[in-house]
C-alpha cells in the first residue's frame, strides 16, 4: 500500500495514488500540481546516517579518516528540516558547493528496543524516498556534519509516498538514482550500504528506543555534484517512488544566511 499526506483547500488529507494524480480519502481525484505535498509521515525523531555507502566512502577517501566498518556515523534532524514532494529548497546565497543525497528512508512502525538484526525489519512500517541536501561550505570536517550542513529548514525532501513494508521484501535490493535537469548524475544500489537497514535498527535500538513515526535516513551512494538555483532535482528508488524538488534563491531578508 502507498499513502501520502497532502494539503488542499485549507485542510490536510490522506491520499493514495491514482492514474490522474492522487485520490483523497473522500474520493476526490486531483492532479499532482493541485495539491501541496507534505512529508508522507508526521515524523518523530529523524536519525540520519553519513558515509553509509562503500562507494561514497571511496569517493571522499582523500578527506576521510574512517574505514568501511567503523561504527555508524549518526546525527539527528528536526521535523522542520523536512519538505514534501514538489517542494522548494533554498540554496543559501554565496555558497560554492551544495549537493543532493538520494537516500532510502525507513519509517518505524512499532517500538524497537534492543532488537536483533534478524528481527529488525518487523519493526518497519514502510519506506520512502529522501533527498537530504548538504551545504559542504559549512562542513566542519568530512565526517562530523554540523547543524548548518544538515538541519536546514526544508532542505530534506521526503516522499511522495510511504510504501508499506510488505511491498518491499528486501530493502537491500533497490536501485537509486538522481537526475538534475533531466540528466542522471547519481546511481547506486542499497546492497552497497556499509550497514544494512536491519543492522542500523539493531545498532540504534541498543541505546535509544525507536518509536512509531521515527525516520532513519540510510545514507547516499557516490555521485554527488553541485546544484544551483533553478535546478530540478529528481531522486528515484525502484519500487518506492520518484521525488521531485526545486532549488530556489533565498528571500531578500534571508539572503545572507
Amino acid at each position: 500500500m502507498r499513502t501520502a499526506r497532502v494539503a488542499h483547500a485549507g485542510a490536510i488529507h490522506p491520499a493514495v495514488p491514482h492514474a490522474a494524480g492522487v485520490q483523497l480519502a473522500d474520493g476526490r481525484v486531483l492532479a499532482e500540481h493541485e495539491v501541496v505535498w507534505l512529508p508522507p509521515v508526521e515524523a518523530g525523531t529523524i536519525v540520519a546516517l553519513g558515509l553509509n555507502y562503500a562507494d561514497h566512502v571511496k569517493e571522499l577517501a582523500r578527506e576521510l579518516t574512517v574505514t568501511s566498518k567503523d561504527e555508524p556515523l549518526v546525527f539527528f534532524k528536526t521535523a522542520g528540516a523536512l519538505v514534501g514532494h514538489r517542494g522548494h529548497t533554498v540554496r543559501p546565497a554565496g555558497v560554492q558547493f551544495m549537493h543532493y543525497e538520494c537516500e532510502l528512508a525507513v519509517v518505524i512502525g512499532r517500538p524497537a528496543w534492543r532488537v536483533k538484526a534478524r528481527d529488525a525489519l518487523a519493526h518497519v512500517a514502510g519506506y520512502a524516498v529522501c533527498n537530504d541536501y548538504a551545504v559542504r561550505d559549512y562542513l566542519e570536517n568530512w565526517y562530523r556534519p554540523n547543524l548548518r550542513v544538515k538541519n536546514r529548514d526544508r532542505a530534506t525532501a521526503l516522499g511522495p509516498w510511504l510504501v508499506s513494508a510488505d511491498e518491499v521484501p528486501d530493502p537491500q535490493a533497490l536501485a537509486l538514482r538522481t537526475s538534475v535537469n533531466g540528466v542522471v548524475r547519481q546511481q547506486g544500489f542499497t546492497s552497497n550500504m556499509v550497514h544494512s537497514v536491519a543492522e542500523l535498527i539493531e545498532y540504534l535500538s541498543h541505546f535509544m528506543t525507536l518509536a512509531p513515526g521515527d525516520v532513519i535516513l540510510t545514507g547516499t551512494p557516490e555521485g554527488v555534484v553541485n546544484v544551483d538555483v533553478g535546478d530540478e532535482v529528481v531522486c528515484e528508488i525502484d519500487g518506492i517512488g520518484r521525488l521531485v524538488n526545486h532549488l530556489v534563491a533565498p528571500a531578500p531578508e534571508t539572503a545572507s544566511t
